[in-house]
Order: structure tokens, then C-alpha cells, then sequence
């Protein structure tokens, strides 16, 4: 069947509503990081969070997972540092090297952020069915599971 047909009606609706999630999570990600620190830019956020959830990791490393470029991670891990949200360690397995992690500071100001966060969503979904929240979790999941494959 053709794009306009039945069977695609559903891939249709679902680039629609995902198309829209996407716009809203960028613009989002904006006011996460005003709300990390005023001067923060909204994708140096994403390098905060990611530095949170993985610990301390090389700059290269950073890069790749983001899918940036070195001029691109050295820029925004440059501000991160000003900031005093993130700082260096020598990399223990090359002492030529370091490791980026995030300061006391960095860790206080993202769980503030994530607490007001989920305490926004608590309150959008509260006429949601527990299991309803849970199945939109586990298929988003899912979802970035297969997104996260190579094609």
C-alpha cells in the first residue's frame, strides 16, 4: 500500500507524534539548562547528563556517543568547566589523559532539575492510569532500543 494507504496510516501518526515530541523535547532541553545555570547551553546540558549517568569519560569518547565533532565537544565542554559544573582527572589507565566528570556542583544543580522534572510530569499524567504511564515508558524504551541499532 501506498504512503496514504491503511496499513501506513499508523507509521504516518506515529512520525507525526514523534516528530512533535522531538520539537518539544529541543526546545525543553533549552529550559533545563537555564534552569542548570542561567549561561548553559541547552546541548551542553545533554553532555552534563550523559557525563551523570556514564561517570567520568575521555572527551573523545563524549564526542563519539554525542556524535559530535572535537571542535564541537571541546567548546561546550569548555563552558561546562567554566561554570564549575564539570572538571578534569587524569585518566588512571593513560596518565596522558584525562576524564571528565562532574563537580559536587553539577550533580546538586541536574538532580534539582530532574526532581522539578518528574514532579512535572507526575502532575500532567496525574489523570493517567499507572499502567498506561508504565506502557508508554516500557514501548518509548523499546522504541529507543531499535532507534539505537545500527541500520
Amino acid at each position: 500500500m501506498g504512503v496514504d494507504g491503511g496499513a501506513d496510516a499508523e507509521f504516518l501518526a506515529l512520525e507525526r507524534e514523534l516528530s512533535l515530541l522531538f520539537r518539544r523535547a529541543r526546545a525543553g532541553q533549552g529550559e533545563l539548562a537555564r534552569a542548570v545555570h542561567p549561561q548553559l547551553e541547552p546541548a551542553a546540558y545533554g553532555l552534563l547528563v550523559r557525563l551523570i549517568e556514564g561517570g567520568p569519560q575521555r572527551a573523545t569518547d563524549l564526542a563519539a556517543y554525542m556524535g559530535v565533532g572535537k571542535a564541537t565537544i571541546s567548546r561546550q565542554l569548555g563552558g561546562l568547566e567554566e561554570l564549575g559544573l564539570i572538571d578534569r582527572a587524569v585518566d588512571p589507565a593513560d596518565r596522558r589523559a584525562s576524564l571528565l566528570r562532574v563537580t559536587p556542583l553539577g550533580s546538586e544543580r541536574v538532580a534539582a532539575v530532574a526532581a522539578a522534572r518528574r514532579s512535572a510530569y507526575v502532575r500532567r499524567l496525574a489523570g493517567w492510569d499507572r499502567r498506561d504511564v508504565g506502557e508508554l515508558a516500557r514501548l518509548l524504551g523499546r522504541l529507543n532500543g531499535v532507534l539505537t541499532e545500527p541500520n
